[in-house]
């Protein structure tokens, strides 16, 4: 049924996205732009639960085949060409939580049953559009000619006024300095009352506690946690779903990692690290508005927890490419470099699509270049991902970040804790080093994989993190031959699994003639 309803809304809006061709849900790699659908058992076919089609160009009213989605979720038709009333069918559908209708040319009433407790409607942005009562503008009433008359003439006088003061303005001497203007819009001071430490020059939107308040619904769904404090779920402008996050008062760090953040983010943009939208330094509440980033982070998708799908191989290296291209460019795109400090599959959070984004800023740093290659500070960072080299010296550079990324790598492979004390070697690296001298691959890689992986490629992949890891900083590639490596291996195993689907589609696997190349096993280790 929801193949059927969604090639039927497909060919009533003349979509023609690239992605849009086969089943939309399956393979699970292959999934339609937009779409999430509901995981099950094989017996099951997965059911279509959300659906975004904003900004999709769609043009006429919203069809009626969205109601046999019937496991549909949240649905997102904002800033379209959508017009008429909204459906009644919508308010019947049990499942939905979430839509969002904002930015579109619909009219008339909302339906009643649209606003029912447990659902979150968006309509801004559709003028003819009423939650109640008439949608007609009131009348004008009759205006008298003498009040009118009245009016005018205290205009003028008002105008005399104002002419007459600007003119003996302009003969006074000036005595306001540059040193006394205000700030333009574009370079706004923000200052911590309580911290001794310089103010923020930032051109991001700065909120209001109330603001803050307002977006979160009174800090109603919390989304995460860390050491700056708690993270929560909110909404910008009625449609635009940001996260926000919270200085803890408990905050070892509080504002200098708050600082650190907005200095850094304000001066960088890139695909794959998170984007800030503003701030909010009012008092002693101290808030870091982002984008939301709603597909969790790296760390569930390996293990499975929250909910979140186990993914594959194929999809676990197209998220270390972007993940190690948001390194990349802190360390050699942003003037003057940065070094993240605090690398984890935690801080790899993951859109619908599975893209990646880098996140948690608060300890990030920036290091010399030239003759002075490294930077003393205070250690930071989180045991097990810290860079050995850096805790012993006490000399920070870039080459940290390569060292937890390897880290990263290798719980990519195995699906294994950094650190566990059950283990004879309680550290990953002593632990796959252990496991792999037996030179079978197989004795390390994440069981949830079910061996579909090109073995070459994984061992290139645990090679690649080894020496990431290695205790010498000069040693360790730097973050660009990292990418190289990797899209060299995404590209290989993108290449084994369109052989494979081509071998599946031809059926003819009788004929097929297995040449087995001894030189692509490598050998013991």
């Amino acid at each position: 049924m929801s193949v059927i309803a969604v090639q039927n809304i497909k060919t009533t809006y003349g979509i023609s996205r690239i992605s849009w061709q086969g089943d939309p849900c399956v393979p699970q790699q292959f999934i339609w732009d937009g779409l999430n659908c509901s995981n099950t058992d094989i017996t099951t076919p997965p059911r279509i639960i959300h659906l975004n089609l904003s900004s999709s160009g769609l043009i006429g009213t919203i069809t009626d085949v969205i109601q046999n989605l019937t496991l549909l979720e949240t649905l997102d038709l904002s800033n379209n060409n959508l017009i008429g009333e909204v459906p009644d069918f919508l308010g019947n559908m049990k499942s939905l939580v979430f839509i969002n209708i904002s930015m579109n040319d619909l009219s008339g009433l909302i339906p009643q049953a649209l606003q029912r407790k447990g659902l979150e409607l968006f309509s801004q942005g559709n003028p003819r559009l009423c939650l109640s009562g008439s949608c007609l503008p009131p009348k004008p009433k009759p205006f008298p000619v003498a009040i009118v008359a009245s009016v005018a003439s205290v205009a003028i006088i008002i105008v005399a006024v104002l002419v007459l003061t600007f003119v003996l303005r302009k003969k006074r001497p000036s005595i306001v300095g540059a040193q006394q203007r205000q700030p333009s819009i574009s370079s706004v001071n923000v200052t911590y009352t309580n911290s001794p430490v310089s103010s923020i020059q930032t051109n991001k939107r700065s909120f209001t506690y109330s603001e803050v308040l307002n977006m979160t619904n009174n800090f109603q769904r919390v989304v995460g946690e860390g050491g700056f404090g708690i993270v929560y779920h909110g909404t910008l402008y009625g449609y635009e779903q940001v996260a926000v996050k919270l200085l803890s008062q408990s905050s070892t760090q509080g504002y200098k990692q708050f600082k650190a953040e907005v200095d850094l983010l304000m001066r960088v943009h890139h695909t794959n690290l998170v984007n800030l939208v503003g701030y909010c330094n009012e008092g002693d509440h101290l808030a870091l508005i982002y984008e939301f980033v709603s597909n969790g982070d790296l760390r569930q998708h390996l293990t499975g927890k929250g909910g979140r799908s186990i993914i594959n191989w194929s999809i676990r290296l197209q998220i270390a490419v972007d993940a190690a291209s948001g390194l990349e460019y802190l360390h050699i795109g942003c003037i003057p470099p940065m070094v993240h400090r605090d690398v984890k599959t935690t801080n790899i959070l993951l859109d619908e699509q599975f893209k990646a984004r880098l996140a948690d800023f608060g300890l990030s740093r920036s290091f010399p270049v030239g003759d002075e290659s490294h930077v003393s500070m205070m250690i930071a960072g989180t045991p097990g991902y810290l860079d050995p080299e850096y805790y012993r010296t006490n000399r920070l550079t870039e080459k940290s970040d390569v060292y937890s990324f390897g880290i990263v790598l290798l719980e990519m492979i195995t699906n294994q804790p950094v650190i566990d004390q059950s283990r004879e070697k309680s550290h990953i690296t002593e632990w796959v080093g252990l496991e792999v001298n037996s030179g079978d691959i197989r004795s390390i890689m994440d069981p949830n994989l079910q061996e579909d992986y090109d073995s070459d490629s994984a061992w290139r992949i645990f090679d690649l993190a080894m020496s990431c890891v290695n205790p010498s900083s000069k040693r360790r590639p730097s973050m660009s031959q990292v990418v190289v490596e990797l899209k060299e291996c995404l590209e290989s195993e993108k290449s084994r699994r369109n052989m494979s689907r081509g071998r599946m589609d031809s059926h003819r696997s009788a004929e097929v003639t297995v040449l087995v190349d001894t030189e692509m096993f490598p050998i013991a280790r």
